[in-house]
C-alpha cells in the first residue's frame, strides 16, 4: 500500500461496530449545532421481503426514537412485488423514479433510483442504504453520519464491513464481496493505487455532503459505486473520503451469472474512467450449461449515466423556489 493510501487508512477510518461505540447524543447536538438536515435513502427493486423490517426499525431509532433523521425515503425503482406498500406501511416516504424527474425520462438500474433521490430529497447530509439488509443494522446511520458532522473536510464516507456468504445452511465468514475481490479491488488498485485502503469500495452503504452529489456523475447501474468513488476523489481530493467500519453486513446473495453481469459493468464504469483506456465494447457474454452443452448469454454492461444534478434544469428550478 502507498503511503498516502496507508495514512488514509489510519485517519480515516472510523470504528461504529455497534451502537455502544456510537455517541448518539453527541451527533444530535453536532447536528442541531450546524444546522444540518438527514435524508436517509433506500433504492428498492422487488424487496418486500426485507425493506419492510428494515424501514421499522430505522423509523423507529432515528425517527421516533432520536430525531436524527428528517427524511426516511424508499425510491421504487419499477418493483412488481409489494415492496412500496410494505415500505410505506413502515413508515417510509415511497417515491417511484418515473415520478422524479419526469423530463428526464426514466432508466433501469440502481444508480438511476439514487440519482434521482436527490431530488426527492431535500438533506444536505445523505444516508444511502441497500433495501436487502439483513439483522441488526441500527448502527449504520449513525456510524456513517458521525465522520461528516465532525469533520466539515469530509465530504464522503463509505461503509466497511466483514460480508459473510450463506450458501444454504452453509456460511463463509468472510466469503461475501466476490466482484470486490476478483474485480473492483484489483483494479482500483491499478489504476488509483491511493484508494487501497478504502475496504469496501463496492458496498451499497455510503452517505455524503449534497454539495458534492449533486456535482458528480451517477451510473445508472451496478458501476454507480466505483463511479461515484473514483469521481468524488477527482473532485475533493483523497482527504475529502473517509470510511466506517460497521461491522458485519449480510444481504440477500446473488448468484454466479448476476455477479458476472455486475463485475461487467464494474469494468465498464473502470474503463470510462481510467485516462487513455480503449472504449469498452459494451457487451458480456457468459455460459450456462443445459446438460448437453454451453449456451452463450449476452448483456449489456455499457455505461450509462446521468449528468451532475446540478446541471439539470427542473433541478435547479425547484432549488430556486
Amino acid at each position: 500500500m502507498r503511503p498516502d493510501a496507508r495514512a488514509w487508512f489510519a485517519d480515516r477510518t472510523s470504528s461504529a461496530r455497534s451502537l455502544d461505540e456510537i455517541d448518539v447524543a453527541a451527533l444530535l447536538r453536532a447536528k442541531r449545532r450546524g444546522g444540518h438536515r438527514v435524508s436517509v435513502v433506500l433504492p428498492a427493486r422487488n424487496e418486500e421481503a426485507t425493506v419492510g423490517r428494515l424501514v421499522a426499525d430505522l423509523h423507529a431509532h432515528w425517527v421516533r426514537g432520536v430525531p436524527l433523521v428528517d427524511e426516511l425515503v424508499v425510491v421504487d425503482s419499477d418493483s412488481t412485488d409489494a415492496t412500496a406498500a410494505v415500505a410505506q406501511a413502515a413508515g417510509a416516504e415511497v417515491v417511484a423514479t418515473t415520478d422524479v424527474l419526469p423530463a428526464a425520462g426514466t432508466r433501469r438500474g440502481k444508480g438511476e433510483a439514487l440519482w434521482k433521490s436527490l431530488a426527492a430529497t431535500t438533506g444536505d447530509l445523505v444516508v444511502f442504504l441497500d433495501a436487502d439488509l439483513l439483522g441488526d443494522v441500527a448502527h449504520y446511520v449513525p456510524g456513517l453520519l458521525a465522520p461528516l458532522l465532525a469533520d466539515p473536510q469530509i465530504a464522503y464516507v463509505k461503509g466497511c464491513y466483514t460480508r459473510p456468504l450463506e450458501v444454504g445452511s452453509t456460511v463463509v465468514p468472510a466469503g461475501g464481496g466476490r466482484v470486490t475481490e476478483l474485480t473492483a479491488r484489483p483494479l482500483l488498485n491499478a489504476l488509483w493505487p491511493e484508494l487501497a485502503g478504502v475496504v469496501q469500495p463496492l458496498g451499497g452503504e455510503y452517505a455524503g455532503r449534497r454539495s458534492v452529489l449533486e456535482q458528480v456523475p451517477f451510473v445508472s447501474a451496478y458501476g454507480v459505486e466505483v463511479g461515484l468513488l473514483v469521481d468524488l476523489l477527482r473532485l475533493g481530493g483523497l482527504s475529502s473520503l473517509a470510511q466506517a467500519d460497521l461491522g458485519v453486513r449480510r444481504h440477500t446473495s446473488q448468484d454466479a451469472e448476476a455477479l458476472g453481469e455486475m463485475a461487467g459493468q464494474v469494468v465498464a464504469t473502470v474503463l470510462s474512467r481510467a485516462a487513455g483506456a480503449r472504449e469498452a465494447s459494451g457487451l458480456l457474454t457468459q455460459f450456462r450449461h443445459d446438460g448437453r452443452g454451453f449456451v452463450p448469454r449476452s448483456s449489456a454492461v455499457a455505461v450509462d449515466e446521468r449528468p451532475p444534478m446540478i446541471t439539470v434544469a427542473e433541478y435547479r428550478a425547484r432549488l430556486a423556489v
